[in-house]
């Protein structure tokens, strides 16, 4: 019997999980590596710590099962997306620490091309807002103030990578250069309709093309491992970003199909199908994979405080010792009291866009108490979920008939009850909740053969617990039409007339 191996490489730690052909985990291992923080707003990581902690888990992983190269069918690689390495391609050393997706230095560039009237040229062809938080400010960003960057790009010899190119090109002793559609998708540098780098805005951000790694299917047999990593060579036959590949994952092939990861954050994807939907509601247009000979597009939408609204409860609030007992607390209430909390810690993500919004509790009455807000706190989560279903439906003209979830929050029967409530829409939850490194596992497995076609793969889905929609029409405009008005509240107008006041 062989496997299939997914590596998958998280903002604070590596994984490596071992499939079969049922897509059960036969062995896993995972580590975290450091943090880098040299500024405020600044968040690095150590390009060869990434190498040497994914590397040493995945030989953890076979050595747990007993397993060599030889039962290795292929790999795939899913990875935090957006994180920019760049490195010199003679020597193999990073030029300067990945400068990670959250990392705010290029905010300002980033304001005064959108300033330019540049946010419809680059959204016409990339899907993209203008933002910080892809690769592209990142990659001028090094190209402008790490010395010999620019000389080295210039002379040919730099060479830049998402995490996925990074690691590929290390298991490969350098012979692959690549990214996969769905992470090129994501540095703000990628024409979406024709796959390839647009060399306008090349030439508008002043980035060599010589410089980037040659875009690829997210299913396809890119190359095999040197045979110095696993002690043979193995197969290299997928690679797609983590929300991606967690959409691939739950195996939502068809047009309309979502679902939604409960993290720290929500990142919510819709499979679009074959052609791209321009968003005008707020969300971002990506690739979902390039699989089988075609391209599937997604939209997609974030919110940057889920989880951590509960985190916050504990930690700093001390209103719970756990983030667990949440769920049995916010049963223990019929309702919030009126209570709204409006987690805008960071600002509000998708489909409000306002990085001026504030946290915001509102309607405290003395009956109201620490049962309630915990509650609210959960009904959060779910409240900005249906904010993204109803943004996806607006743009898509698809009407959202289930929602997949994964995530360390789906576990929470309350949230998973509520969310089927608030959107009248059914949650399902999976047997396997490791759905990114799955997708990641399908899609090498799908390019090598190990699994015959995507039905195969669909038929692998097991469901763990279904949630149905149970709450009266008005009870739900309800509390919606509340939700809206402390969203106005926390929002950055709001803010700035309670400043002046």
């Amino acid at each position: 019997m062989k496997y299939i191996m997914a590596l998958d490489q998280g903002t604070t730690s590596c994984r490596t999980i071992i499939f079969d052909a049922s897509g059960q985990a036969v062995s896993s291992a995972q580590k975290e590596f450091g943090q880098i923080y040299p500024k405020p707003g600044w968040v690095e990581h150590d390009p060869m710590a990434i190498w040497s902690t994914q590397i040493g888990v995945a030989q953890e992983a076979m050595l747990k099962a007993g397993l060599s190269y030889r039962d290795i069918a292929a790999i795939g690689v899913t990875n935090q997306r957006e994180t920019t390495v760049a490195w010199d391609r003679k020597t193999g050393e990073p030029v300067c620490n990945a400068i990670v997706w959250q990392c705010r230095r290029t905010s300002d560039y980033a304001d005064k091309l959108a300033a330019r009237g540049m946010a419809g040229f680059f959204r016409e062809r990339t899907g993209l807002t203008i933002d910080a938080y892809f690769s592209a400010t990142k990659i001028k960003w090094i190209l402008d103030n790490i010395p010999g960057a620019r000389a080295l790009a210039l002379h040919g010899d730099l060479a830049f990578g998402t995490v996925e190119t990074w690691l590929i090109w290390k298991m490969t002793k350098g012979r692959l250069h690549i990214s996969d559609y769905s992470n090129a998708s994501r540095t703000m540098l990628f024409n979406i309709h024709r796959l390839e780098w647009d060399e306008e805005i090349l030439r508008e951000l002043d980035i060599p093309a010589g410089m980037l790694p040659a875009p690829v299917p997210s299913s396809c047999e890119f190359g095999a491992t040197d045979p110095d990593v696993f002690g043979g060579p193995i197969p290299i036959c997928g690679a797609a970003g983590d929300q991606q590949a967690a959409l691939f994952g739950h195996a939502c092939f068809d047009a309309g199909e979502a679902k939604n990861t409960y993290g720290t954050g929500c990142f919510m994807l819709m499979n679009t199908g074959g052609a791209p939907v321009d968003s005008v509601s707020g969300l971002l247009t990506t690739i979902a994979w390039g699989a089988g000979g075609k391209v599937d597009y997604a939209l997609e939408g974030s919110v940057f405080v889920a989880g951590a609204a509960i985190q916050w409860l504990r930690d700093e609030m001390r209103l719970i010792d756990d983030s667990a007992e949440s769920e049995a607390i916010a049963a223990s209430v019929a309702d919030t009291c009126g209570v709204y909390l409006v987690p805008a810690f960071v600002g509000l993500g998708a489909p409000y866009w306002d990085q001026r919004a504030r946290g915001t509790i509102t309607g405290i009455t003395r009956g109201a108490g620490r049962k309630h807000i915990v509650r609210a706190a959960l009904e959060a989560i779910a409240y900005q979920t249906h904010d993204l279903i109803s943004a996806m439906e607006r743009d898509s003209g698809i009407s959202i008939k289930s929602l997949k979830v994964d995530g360390g929050a789906s576990v929470n029967g309350f949230l998973m009850q509520f969310q089927s409530d608030i959107t009248g829409v059914t949650v399902r939850r999976p047997a396997c909740v490791e759905t990114t490194a799955l997708g990641a596992a399908y899609l090498a497995g799908l390019a090598a053969g190990y699994w015959p076609d995507m039905q195969a793969i669909a038929r692998n889905w097991r469901l763990d617990a279904e949630f149905s929609p149970d709450m009266d029409e008005g009870c739900r405009r309800g509390l919606l039409d509340g939700w809206k008005e402390a969203v106005a509240a926390a929002s950055g107008s709001a803010a700035g007339r309670q400043g002046a006041r």
